[in-house]
């Protein structure tokens, strides 16, 4: 969980390297481009993993690709390291910038360029929200599919980046489904392209590669969506059980029957009495967890799968089901979902938002796990899940002003991860490894692993020089990492990879 140390920067050290490196991209970049005052830099100091901040030594912010290509070539003649930022509302600080080098803003690059409803795709920038290319394709009948909870805000470069989800991920996939071709750079400021306008390619199938790589290998600068007709009809079900195991199997049941709900999503209640207090959804906040099931298609397709639904929900044990009878009925049982994060944000000064995946018969078993460790720790823990998938969203709640409760919750999160690995799961789901999970990919992938994952983002970038010090830990940090848990005899799951 410890983000790597920043590297010690001095005033004079500061200054010599800016004396080289603003001359050069002056050249390229209009003045009002270039931030380097600490006033003008602070803003960009961490994403959404707030924990960790590190103030870059110099912010630019690119309008064409000419440009970030400039950028590029600069950093790599200097031996400057660059770390691409979208919105900043990441949550493993991927875009935690480093203290002596360039954070690359691609805020400014915000222009959908094309909406082709023939073919049902959209070519926009990087910078352009998630939410707003839904909202450009609706009067075409059409929609962008993948819908993280940050979707308002969020940018599909960040998307690409993360290999984002959302609520309706069972269905329709991640973004790396629903991408058909990415342009950008590398760090030598040279163009590349992965995937294309069809839907297979010739070569190795790089984009596979690139979406979810967290801005490690190339810097993404447009991107081609693909768009899916809007459903004639959605329903959602709003299912409560008194007891989390209940809730668990019946996950597993529903998916056993052979329905695909669009959207299968979980909440305990810690989680759903937060969220009802802040957007008054109608949960049922006697229950233990409560499952939220949308189908969509034609209306006789949802009421044949409703109906469906709610005999594999009864049977599993649910002690209230209720249906969405409108489109604002719909929208309201999914606004709390929707609105998870900032509820937790009003009854706690601060959160740890964890992510990890793990196999769906095993979401009872991680549950009565956390609340163990909530004790262990002496801090609660409000859970969310993109149950369909297994994919955890835990937020540890702590107060960042205590350095006691920072280091217990960075403890808490790493036993979240750890357990999840060891009931066959993973460490990550869709936000990514960024600073957060550095230690923990130690504990899931072996050094040789680990090494082979190096050896990848080198035949990119060869001096290492795109968002150093992420995602991929050091051998060294491994061993260190390791030797740290047999001291404080941490270990919990001893069969697990190791070091």
């Amino acid at each position: 969980m410890h983000a790597p140390s920043a590297p010690p920067v001095t005033p004079s050290a500061k200054q010599a390297l800016l004396a080289r490196l603003l001359p050069a991209l002056q050249a390229h970049l209009p003045r009002h481009a270039l931030l380097y005052q600490t006033e003008d830099t602070t803003p960009y100091e961490c994403d959404g993993l707030t924990a960790y901040r590190q103030r870059p030594l110099l912010v630019a912010l690119p309008e064409t690709e000419d440009q970030v290509a400039a950028v590029l070539r600069c950093c790599h003649g200097l031996g400057l390291p660059v770390v691409a930022r979208g919105a900043g509302t990441g949550l493993s600080g991927g875009a935690m910038p480093h203290a002596l080098g360039v954070t690359l803003s691609l805020a400014k690059f915000n222009k959908i360029l094309k909406i082709d409803k023939r073919s049902r795709t959209a070519v926009v920038q990087c910078g352009v929200r998630n939410l707003a290319i839904s909202e450009a394709a609706a009067p075409h009948g059409l929609y962008y599919a993948p819908d993280p909870s940050s979707q308002i805000a969020c940018t599909i470069g960040g998307n690409v980046a993360e290999n984002s989800g959302g609520v309706h991920c069972l269905k329709y996939g991640l973004t790396l489904h629903n991408v058909l071709k990415v342009r950008g750079f590398t760090m030598e400021g040279e163009r590349i392209e992965f995937g294309g306008d069809a839907l297979d390619t010739p070569g190795y199938d790089l984009m596979s590669v690139v979406v979810g790589s967290e801005g490690m290998l190339a810097v993404i600068t447009e991107v081609t969506v693909k768009l899916v007709p809007k459903p004639q009809l959605a329903r959602c079900i709003m299912a409560s059980f008194d007891d989390l195991r209940k809730a668990g199997d019946a996950v597993a049941a529903v998916i056993a029957a052979g329905i695909i709900p669009a959207g299968l999503e979980m909440m305990d209640k810690p989680m759903t009495a937060a969220v009802e207090d802040f957007v008054h959804a109608g949960y049922d906040l006697s229950a233990e967890a409560i499952l939220l099931c949308e189908s969509d298609g034609t209306p006789e397709e949802v009421e044949e799968e409703v109906s469906r639904m709610r005999e594999v929900l009864r049977a599993a044990g649910a002690t209230g089901i209720a249906v969405s009878n409108s489109e604002a009925e719909r929208l309201r049982f999914w606004s709390g979902r929707k609105n998870a994060f900032p509820a937790s944000g009003r009854i706690s000064p601060d959160y740890m938002c964890m992510d990890s995946t793990i196999p769906r018969a095993r979401l009872a078993d991680i549950l009565l796990a956390i609340a163990e460790m909530e004790k262990k720790y002496q801090l609660r823990c409000a859970n969310v899940f993109h149950a369909g998938d297994g994919n955890l969203h835990p937020l540890i709640l702590f107060d960042a002003n205590d350095p006691d409760q920072l280091r217990r919750c960075e403890l808490f999160g790493a036993e979240i991860l750890e357990t999840s690995v060891a009931m066959g799961g993973t460490v990550t789901g869709e936000h990514g490894v960024g600073v957060e999970k550095l230690n923990s990919m130690c504990v899931q992938f072996s050094a040789q692993e680990n090494a082979q994952m190096l050896a990848l983002k080198a035949a990119f970038d060869p001096q290492g020089l795109l968002n150093p010090g992420k995602v991929i830990p050091t051998l060294q940090r491994c061993a260190e990492y390791g030797k740290e848990l047999v001291r404080g005899g941490k270990i919990k799951h001893p069969d697990l990879p190791r070091f």
